[in-house]
């Protein structure tokens, strides 16, 4: 698994000695906001709880609303959106809604990247 590592120095050296190895460090970072800017191709950003690193709201995820869910789950079957809106008997432009949201949401960059997102969390199973 590659993962971004956010904190101080110290802190991120205190995670890679914690994981001894069994994870592939892709970057690392002082703040929340730079590693979600960085263009870096990872897994996760493990957030180094600490006094040195100010953790805000941001750091933690917003939750998906029971429709959300829903709708994740169809997109797991690889249903197009308008299957989706008949099953949940909603408009196709409200199912691309969801979806739009729930990326936001999870921080992916499409539908499979959202559905991979979710099941890594345990928010859906296959």
């Amino acid at each position: 698994m590659r993962v971004l590592l956010v904190g101080s120095a110290r802190e991120r050296a205190r995670l890679r000695a914690q994981a001894n190895g069994s994870i592939e460090v892709a970057g690392e970072f002082d703040s929340l906001a730079a590693a979600r800017a960085c263009e870096i191709d990872s897994d996760a950003i493990l957030v180094a709880p600490g006094p040195d690193l100010e953790v805000r709201a941001e750091a933690f995820d917003e939750p998906l609303t029971p429709r959300e869910v829903q709708v994740l789950e169809l997109l797991a079957e690889g249903l197009p959106n308008k299957a989706i809106a008949a099953r949940l008997q909603i408009s196709d432009q409200t199912v691309k809604f969801h979806v739009s949201s729930i990326s936001g949401k999870l921080g992916a960059k499409n539908r499979t990247d959202a559905v991979r997102l979710a099941v890594r969390r345990g928010l859906i199973t296959l």
